[in-house]
Formats: C-alpha cells, sequence, structure tokens
C-alpha cells in the first residue's frame, strides 16, 4: 500500500438489545483505537429490493489485533466502516472495510 494515507480509527463492538416493544436496536460500545494505513477506496451500487444503494470499499492494514474482527466497526473520516473481512500476514492485519453511503 505504497502511497497510502495514515489515520487514527476508533473501534466499536454492536451490543444487541431488545426494546420494551419487542423490536432489536445495536449500541456501538467502544474497544479502543487503532492506527490503519488505507488503501485506495472504491464505490460500486448494490441493487436491494427497496432501490440501489451505494457501498463505499476500502483496505487497511495495520498491527495484529485481536480486537480487529468481522462485524465490529471502525469510525474514521466522518464515517463508520465495517470490517468484513480479514487475515494476518506476518504480524500485521489486513482489512476489508466497507460502508452505504
Amino acid at each position: 500500500m505504497s502511497g497510502a494515507m495514515k489515520v487514527l480509527a476508533e473501534l466499536f463492538e454492536g451490543i444487541e438489545s431488545e426494546t420494551p416493544y419487542g423490536g432489536r436496536a445495536v449500541s456501538w460500545e467502544p474497544l479502543g483505537s487503532a492506527w490503519l494505513k488505507l488503501g485506495a477506496r472504491r464505490r460500486r451500487e448494490k441493487n436491494e429490493p427497496g432501490g440501489a444503494r451505494a457501498i463505499e470499499t476500502a483496505a487497511a492494514e495495520t498491527r495484529s489485533d485481536a480486537r480487529l474482527t468481522v462485524g465490529r466497526m471502525l469510525r474514521f473520516g466522518g464515517g463508520d466502516w465495517r470490517i468484513v473481512a480479514g487475515e494476518t500476514v506476518g504480524g500485521r492485519a489486513i482489512l476489508n472495510l466497507e460502508r452505504i453511503r
């Protein structure tokens, strides 16, 4: 990821609970922060029953950290990015991130 930008991201875990009316709510609990080296961002359209949505994806690299798991959320640059995939290679975590625009 040469020429990639480094950002400090906050890490959150979604905690589901039941609402008083029988619905489900998600609150985001902070777990800490991580420095990310971001790769290029890409946009694509995702067709769903309610219409098309724009999805932004990005790859990020950081130090290996057991807290960086699929489903958790990273907040940086004014946006919330979900970790959708990740692997550890030689002490480095390579993450695939996604956010819905």
